[in-house]
């Protein structure tokens, strides 16, 4: 089996528009992370914000899926990143390390893997996650969630998207060939934005 990367699985996705991202982004996920040397990145985030509805989201679900939804709104502080592959396992992983001000780190891991179908599919924990939509804007890689799922014994039950935080949207912008931007949204139908985090990357070179 060959060392998977999110490059590999993305550029399957996208097909003939892969080419339409700039060339730095397309580089930075063409990079393979080879079990047992991951690849790193050290950032900031400038804005970490929650709803009330987000709030309460989030401290019920944190013993479940710790990190994923944090119930907390702070700013200008450091976040670690490690993208990974296990031997013999064709999904990609990517833990992170929030080093928020006055709390302990919080520490949430998710997995990227291609459903029998061809679609995106990120893992958040205790067999929830979701189905990504991927975009190319002004060359930049967007990402929509497509319905949210809990997979019980490989199989995929959908939630109502009412019951769920709301529609998840990233985007991955380019800065230099070094350095990039995250921004992520969670819209809810009824209670608008639920979830903000907006921040500033870049690679760790062995």
């Amino acid at each position: 089996m060959s060392t998977p990367s999110e490059g590999e699985l993305f550029k399957k996705i996208l097909g003939p528009q892969w080419r339409l991202l700039h060339p730095d982004i397309q580089a930075r996920f063409d990079k393979n992370p080879l079990p047992g040397k991951p690849l790193r990145y050290q950032g900031r985030l400038s804005e970490l914000t929650c709803s009330r509805l987000g709030r309460v989201l989030g401290y019920l679900s944190m013993p479940f899926i710790k990190g994923a939804l944090m119930p907390y709104t702070d700013a200008d502080f450091p976040v670690d990143i490690e993208v990974y592959s296990k031997p013999n396992c064709a999904s990609i992983f990517k833990q992170r390390i929030y080093r928020l001000n006055r709390r302990r780190p919080v520490m949430f891991t998710s997995f990227m893997a291609e459903s029998e179908k061809g679609e995106v599919l990120e893992y958040v924990g205790m067999g929830l996650g979701m189905k990504l939509l991927l975009s190319i804007r002004e060359g930049n890689l967007h990402f929509e969630s497509d319905g949210y799922f809990w997979d019980v014994l490989g199989i995929r039950i959908p939630l109502p998207g009412l019951i769920t935080p709301g529609k998840t949207y990233l985007c991955h912008r380019n800065n230099s060939a070094n350095q990039f931007d995250i921004r992520i949204e969670i819209r809810h139908p009824l209670f608008g934005t639920t979830f903000t985090q907006a921040g500033v990357f870049r690679e760790v070179t062995p």
